[in-house]
Order: C-alpha cells, then structure tokens, then sequence
C-alpha cells in the first residue's frame, strides 16, 4: 500500500547540486516515487575533480549522493557506495561510489547508462539525471575585475561574485521529465556553485519557462563565505534573475519562495558568525510587494543540532504544504 501511494504522488522535478539537493530528495521521497533529480556536473574538485581529470568522466560525487539518498535497497549497499578509501596509494580520498559510477560510465559508455545500472541495483525511488552530457568548466566574474575558472576556486572567491558562466557556452540538455512535472524546484544549495550552473544549460531553462507547474526556489537558511556574503533572500533571487537575463530570459521563472523563519538568536548562530556566515534574512514585505509569494517556515527542524542545514523531514513537508495549496488555488481558478 505504502508503494501503491508513493507511485500516485506528484511528479517533482528538483534542479541543483551539493548536499542541499540530497536533503530535498531524503526529505521527498516521503511522499512520492515519481522524483526527477537534475544535476549539475561542474564539480573539479576531490576525488571527482581527480577521476575527471585523470580518467576524462564526468564528476561522480554528486550523484552517488543523490542515488544513496534515493535509495531503497539494503541500507548496506549505501554505506558501501558512500564508502571512503583513508589509505593506500592512488585510494586515499576517493569513495566507492565514484570508483563505481566512473568504472560503469566506461562500461556503459556514458554517465547516464551508469546511473541507470546504479539505479537498478540500489532500487533507487526516482530518476537522477545530468543536467548536461558535456564537459562543463565553470568560470565566474569578480567585482574586483577579475575571472577566476574552477568550481572549487569560486567557492572560494575574495571579491563579490558578478556572474557566472561556462566552457563551452550554451550546452545541450539531456533531462525530458520537466514537460510532465507537477512541480519544479530550484535549490536549496550553493548559489553560484550548485544552482546557478545549471542555468547555464538554455535548452533546460526553456523547458522551465514553458512549463505550466508552479515554480518554487528554496532559498539556503545561512550566507555562504566567499559566495553569498551579505546577500538575503532577494539578493539570492536577484542573482537568479540576472542570470537568466544574460540568457535573454525576461521573464520571473521562480517566483514562488520558501524560506527559513527567523532563527533568532543562540549559541549555534553566534559559531556560525565567528566562520563568516549569517542567517539569510527575507523581507516578506518588500518581496510581495514586487510580486513574490513568500513562505517561511522551520525548515531547520523542531529539534535542537548541531548544524544550521535543512532538515529533510520539515523541507519536504513544507514544500508538498505549498504543493497542495496551489493544487487547490489551481482547482478554484477552473
């Protein structure tokens, strides 16, 4: 019955990277079995960054995370493909899981025939999916002047990040779910190093503008150093929309939002502040008033932790709350 209930929920297309998708997906795979997670491939560091370089694939890690996170197979063969090598020659720092997934992309003959046997073995709930088949270099733009190429560098930048791009510029799409989707999903994650890239990608940003689905962006609950410095949750969408701007999109894509309620004040926040990091404020009113719809909520979780990050339990319950509202608001309108 529990099967039965999963395989008749929303079709959910949720666009990133990092560990902000594979909360979402944990959180999601609650409520249904029809999840299409589309991925960005800019990763150039770790172990991803190594096979990349050295074995010509597309970066693994982020995917194995977001097949573990989807999976329903023995817990075992999880704590296997997210299993990291401490010793050994050429091992030291690489997981299973990337070994595994580049090795069957030379079997297979592409990543996404990889993740396709991966998927069968793991019995993974839903379908992870590139966001691109090319071999995407991510550079971005300082306001000091300066460029700097590299995933792993920008996350790192000294200077306020202007805009991103890649090489080659315009790369084609693979993901064909968005046209069936009843809801899409951006973020949460790293803004100019998880989603941001992925709107890179102008085929897929066209099948979002044409889609009838609402829309719905996650903003992250705290900065990111060398990334987000200063920005609340309209700076995150403005940096959205000036993105899709240079790809000549005019209009809103996202404008629907869902955000973390104030966190107040503690000892956790004060940690966070002494690292560089704030907790993104919203401006509920000033973001209605330029035509947003606003959620807040406690997506951190009832429980006290030992981290600020999302909790998968109150994310995707937050986000299928927004689902079943605009389920009904869609309802009224016919």
């Amino acid at each position: 019955m529990a099967k039965s209930r999963l395989n008749r929920g929303p079709s959910i297309v949720a666009i990133g990277g990092g560990t902000g998708l594979s909360t979402l997906l944990s959180g999601l795979k609650r409520y249904s079995s029809n999840l299409t997670a589309i991925v960005t491939v800019a990763d150039d560091g770790g172990s991803s960054g190594v096979l990349r370089r050295e074995l010509g694939v597309q970066p693994p890690g982020d995917i194995r995370n977001y097949l573990a996170a989807l999976a329903t197979e023995e817990p075992l063969l999880t704590r296997l493909l997210q299993y990291h090598f401490r010793a050994g020659t050429g091992l030291e720092g690489h997981s299973f899981g990337n070994l595994f997934l580049s090795a069957l992309t030379a079997i297979t003959g592409s990543l996404e025939g990889a993740i396709s046997a991966s998927s069968r073995v793991l019995a993974v709930q839903g379908t992870v999916v590139p966001a691109t088949n090319a071999d995407v270099k991510l550079w971005a733009e300082l306001a000091d002047g300066r460029r700097i190429e590299g995933e792993s560098q920008i996350g790192h930048a000294s200077s306020p990040i202007v805009r991103v791009g890649c090489t080659p510029e315009r790369p084609p799409a693979l993901p064909k779910a968005i046209a069936d989707a009843d809801l899409i999903v951006l973020g949460p994650g790293s803004l100019y190093t998880s989603l941001l890239p992925n709107l890179l990608v102008p085929e897929l940003v066209q099948a979002i503008s044409r889609s009838k689905a609402p829309r719905l962006y996650i903003c992250n609950s705290m900065t990111q150093p060398g990334e987000t410095d200063g920005l609340d949750v309209g700076g995150h969408l403005r940096a959205i929309e000036s993105q899709l701007a240079s790809l000549g999109v005019q209009q809103r894509l996202f404008t629907s939002v869902l955000a973390q309620e104030d966190l107040g004040d503690s000892n956790l926040v004060d940690y966070y502040r002494q690292r560089g990091a704030e907790p993104v404020s919203c401006d509920v009113r000033h973001l209605c008033s330029q035509g947003y719809d606003v959620t807040l909520a406690p997506l951190q979780g009832a429980r006290p932790t030992s981290s600020l990050r999302h909790d998968p339990r109150s994310v995707g319950l937050a986000m299928m709350r927004f689902y079943k509202r605009q389920r009904k608001e869609r309802d009224k309108e016919r």
